[in-house]
């Protein structure tokens, strides 16, 4: 694993960035190079990489670790949690349908799929007709005309949905 402060002391010590011994230690030998031969891009790589330092070693562990999925930007829901992070891109789509049944009391909706996913809404509503036409979901019609999916196993409040 890859060490925030180490990357931090090596920028430091490359003259603020400029010799590109951070970009080595993360396994980026060809922008180290560059970086030593322009002083860090005139300047501009080296704040650069002041700035996004930690993501940068963040995703290095991630692929140090088998995960090549995009990582996400600073400010998105799971940047500062890695792990986090992992187990999301690890999760097929049948395994996020469960988890958001099991923390929403067995009700799953394309949008809430689409939002915890990364995948747009026709894909989530196109797997959950999946899952529905497999037997593992239901798909059922709440009393204010709401269209949502179910998983059984989970569900909690039989009495929300019409007939």
């Amino acid at each position: 694993m890859y060490s925030k402060t180490f990357a931090y002391l090596l920028w430091f010590l490359s003259g603020f960035g400029c010799l590109g011994f951070h970009r080595f230690y993360l396994r980026k030998p060809f922008t180290g190079i560059l970086m030593a031969c322009t002083a860090g891009f005139f300047g501009l790589g080296s704040v650069y990489d002041l700035l996004t330092l930690g993501t940068q070693v963040d995703k290095a562990n991630m692929q140090a670790a088998g995960y090549h999925a995009p990582f996400p930007m600073s400010g998105t829901r799971y940047a500062n949690d890695a792990k986090a992070r992992i187990i999301r891109d690890k999760e097929t789509t049948e395994q996020a349908v469960l988890r958001l049944a099991k923390q929403n009391k067995g009700i799953v909706t394309a949008a809430f799929l689409a939002l915890e996913t990364g995948i747009t809404l026709d894909e989530a509503k196109k797997q959950l007709d999946i899952l529905t036409a497999k037997g593992h979901i239901d798909m059922r019609v709440r009393h204010n005309g709401d269209i949502v999916f179910t998983v059984n196993d989970f569900l909690q409040d039989e009495n929300d949905f019409e007939v």
